[in-house]
């Protein structure tokens, strides 16, 4: 388990686990530290191949692969205490594609789902949008500098890029190639929280309504794309899981 999921620091008596899944070509660091300051509540980030303690092994060419990973890793914990998923961007769609195995698979479902920056997997923005990871490295950066969240000293840096941009793109051609059916009929009975920036491109986050029979709502931060990475907006994020993970220990005793 430890080499697909971070976990900086393990509480055996929090209420419930929160299980994060990063960006496109992001790491596991950026949610890891939020278990030090959720004190009741244990958090796991997902480690993805090609980065962090994973960057020899060659990344994932697709969906199915990943949720097979996290999966098997899940699966013999998700019987202790409630968990929940939280997913910003291509995270947002890997953790719905987890969700969706475990529920058919296994009867398993989260007590709470937090989508953030991200259209629904079925959405017509989404299976109409330009596909990024094709485009040439040049128009690439011009389109990461213009979501912001990517510090200038990053993009301006070579070899780092040589390491980070492969990642980005291989996450890119994950997702852009996933596919899901709008469900017939709710899939999950957990609540739902839908979360963006006001300042990002629009979502239509509604979309997402149809996955649960449970409660839906929707916040929206200051901010853009990367609205998450402000340490304002941090801390009203954590304060709002911690409210939902809390009632939520509630409900699943």
């Amino acid at each position: 388990m430890e080499t697909v999921l971070n976990c900086l620091k393990r509480r055996p008596d929090a209420v419930a686990r929160l299980i994060c899944f990063p960006w496109a070509g992001g790491g596991s660091a950026h949610f890891a530290r939020w278990g030090r300051v959720m004190d009741s509540v244990e958090v796991f980030a997902l480690k993805l191949p090609g980065r962090e303690t994973r960057f020899r092994e060659p990344f994932f060419q697709n969906m199915e692969q990943i949720v097979e990973e996290v999966v098997a890793a899940l699966l013999p914990m998700l019987d202790e205490k409630p968990f929940a998923l939280f997913g910003h961007s291509f995270g947002a769609l890997t953790s719905f594609a987890v969700a969706e195995r475990l529920k058919k698979q296994h009867n398993v479902e989260p007590v709470h789902m937090f989508l953030s920056g991200a259209p629904a997997p079925f959405s017509e923005i989404r299976l109409k949008s330009q596909r990024r990871s094709e485009l040439s490295d040049e128009d690439f950066l011009r389109w990461l500098s213009s979501m912001g969240g990517t510090p200038p000293e990053l993009l301006g840096n070579p070899e780092v890029l040589q390491f980070f941009l492969p990642a980005l793109k291989a996450d890119l051609h994950v997702v852009e190639n996933y596919r899901c059916a709008r469900p017939e009929r709710p899939l999950l009975h957990c609540s739902l929280s839908c979360l963006d920036g006001k300042d990002d491109l629009p979502h239509n986050l509604q979309e997402w309504r149809c996955i649960t029979s449970g409660e839906f709502t929707i916040r929206m931060f200051d901010g853009a794309h990367f609205y998450l990475k402000d340490p304002g907006n941090e801390k009203l994020l954590l304060d709002h899981m911690l409210k939902h993970l809390e009632a939520s220990q509630l409900d699943y005793l």
